[in-house]
């Protein structure tokens, strides 16, 4: 069962993350990957809510694998991360691969945290 909910929501995570990342992407003219950026840290943010709920007693272990195994592991991308800072700075946009790992670690660890509080306000 638990190898169902983690497809279930990957269905539904990979297919969410590549429209919005084409999405954000045509609507910015610039060489810094918006797209991914803005996947990852919505991934972060339901993350940090899924994990609070399920501190809190909200949300089952299910729902656990369904949303933040399931479709977090499927909606957000370190590897598509990694590989767009390598191409920035190789190709001489060095400030924008910096600006990509600093706010990515900033703005992701900020949504998770987010999703946390926001968890423990609504059910703690």
């Amino acid at each position: 069962m638990s190898w169902l909910l983690v497809i279930m929501g990957a269905v539904v995570g990979a297919p969410a993350r590549y429209l919005t990342d084409r999405a954000v992407q045509r609507r910015h003219d610039t060489v810094f990957p918006w797209g991914t950026f803005t996947v990852n840290v919505i991934g972060c943010l339901i993350l940090g809510l899924v994990t609070g709920a399920v501190a809190a007693g909200a949300a089952s272990s299910h729902v656990q694998l369904l949303l933040g195994t399931g479709l977090c592991g499927a909606l957000t991308t370190y590897s598509t991360f990694s590989c767009e800072t390598l191409r920035l700075a190789e190709d001489g946009a060095r400030f924008f691969a910096v600006a990509n790992v600093l706010g990515s670690v900033v703005a992701g660890l900020g949504a998770v945290f987010t999703g946390t509080a926001l968890a423990h306000a609504l059910w703690s």
